[in-house]
């Protein structure tokens, strides 16, 4: 196939949907760990078109979802400062810290801008030489090659106003964490866009340690329903293993040049993540050569964080909860006035379920 609508056939999607019920004999909950496939999932109806054997789990798999909120109080104190310009993606600018947000911080009158590449903070650095410029970078294995690119850029041009806040992440630890928590998960929809980076290889252990079945999707509905046939295939069958369904872009090695740029500039750290806590090398720090970049040496005070009475974000990630679950959903939290980040970014469950159901 050639075309997106021919992924979105429907005599195709509704004849595979008739193979999964035909061969799903066992109850099983399938996890999504890309908030792409969260938004997809919901916006194409995917739930109703599987039988009442499989039970779809939304992940961590929303990067804005994810970051600590000390992170975001962390861009707030440096938004204070009167000589910083913060540089960011429009969906972290209204994600809620303790007490304010990127947005209402601009609204007050800080220097906040959305970019949509940090190429575009780097040019904004060259023409306010007497500014210091934030970007705070999160994200899975898909953005970090291009924050990787930035610093290097910033260190070799010496573009010395120029700093650089990480909260990036890598998928693995949270997958492998969720089952040791105890989480009832029988298959991952792998992610797509970070696998086309990572590769497969990086999931191996979860078949081999856990017993549970990867499969690396595309986005439209044929693949996912694919995918999920592949994994009920798998469950059936008890032969666990990981499957690349999205083949047209993701290689079994990856992109081996992302990968090796990203080891260069950057270094395994234990990290939080919203629902799991500290997980061990989960995630990425820069390196000591380019410490001088790094927006964790600039001094500022930063307040104590404080979590929203009532948001279960962090039970949604984890795939225990729903947002329906949640009293706020919908009413005190919604997309316009979001309490918690899992309703902020379209990759968010809650967002996704607000939207779409």
């Amino acid at each position: 196939m050639k075309y997106i609508d021919e992924y979105r056939d429907k005599k195709l999607v509704l004849a595979l949907a008739d193979k999964i019920k035909a061969i799903s004999t066992r109850s099983i909950n399938l996890m999504e760990v890309c908030g792409g496939h969260t938004m997809a999932i919901r916006k194409y109806g995917i739930p109703a078109l599987l039988p009442p054997t499989i039970r779809l789990l939304s992940g961590p798999g929303c990067p804005v979802c994810v970051t600590s909120r000390r992170f975001i109080d962390h861009t707030i104190a440096l938004a204070r400062l009167p000589d910083v310009i913060i540089t960011t993606f429009g969906d972290l600018i209204r994600v809620p810290g303790s007490s304010s947000s990127l947005d209402s911080e601009k609204a007050r009158g800080a220097d906040v801008r959305i970019v949509y590449s940090i190429i575009d903070a780097l040019t904004l650095a060259k023409k306010n030489p007497e500014k210091r410029i934030v970007f705070p970078g999160i994200g899975f294995e898909t953005t970090t090659p291009g924050s990787a690119a930035g610093i290097q850029i910033a260190h070799q041009e010496k573009i010395n106003n120029f700093f650089f806040l990480s909260s990036h992440k890598v998928m693995p630890p949270a997958m492998a964490a969720l089952i040791d928590e105890g989480v009832n998960i029988h298959g991952y929809i792998g992610p797509g866009h970070v696998s086309a980076i990572t590769g497969s290889g990086m999931y191996q252990h979860l078949a081999e340690k856990y017993r549970v079945g990867v499969v690396i999707s595309g986005f439209e509905p044929l693949d996912l329903l694919q995918a999920i046939y592949m994994l009920v295939q798998q469950i059936e069958n008890e032969a666990p293993r990981v499957e690349i369904q999205y083949r047209r872009a993701v290689p079994p090695e990856g992109n081996p040049k992302a990968q090796q740029l990203v080891a260069e500039i950057f270094e395994p750290r234990d990290d939080w993540w919203r629902g799991l806590g500290i997980l061990p090398d989960s995630g990425l720090k820069l390196q000591g050569k380019y410490a001088d970049l790094d927006a964790e040496n600039i001094a500022v005070d930063i307040e104590a964080t404080r979590e929203p009475k009532g948001c279960i974000c962090g039970q949604i990630l984890k795939g225990v909860k729903s947002p329906a679950d949640c009293k706020l959903f919908g009413t005190v939290c919604t997309p316009q006035d979001p309490v918690g980040a899992c309703m902020v970014s379209s990759e968010g469950a809650c967002h996704a379920h607000y939207r779409y159901n």
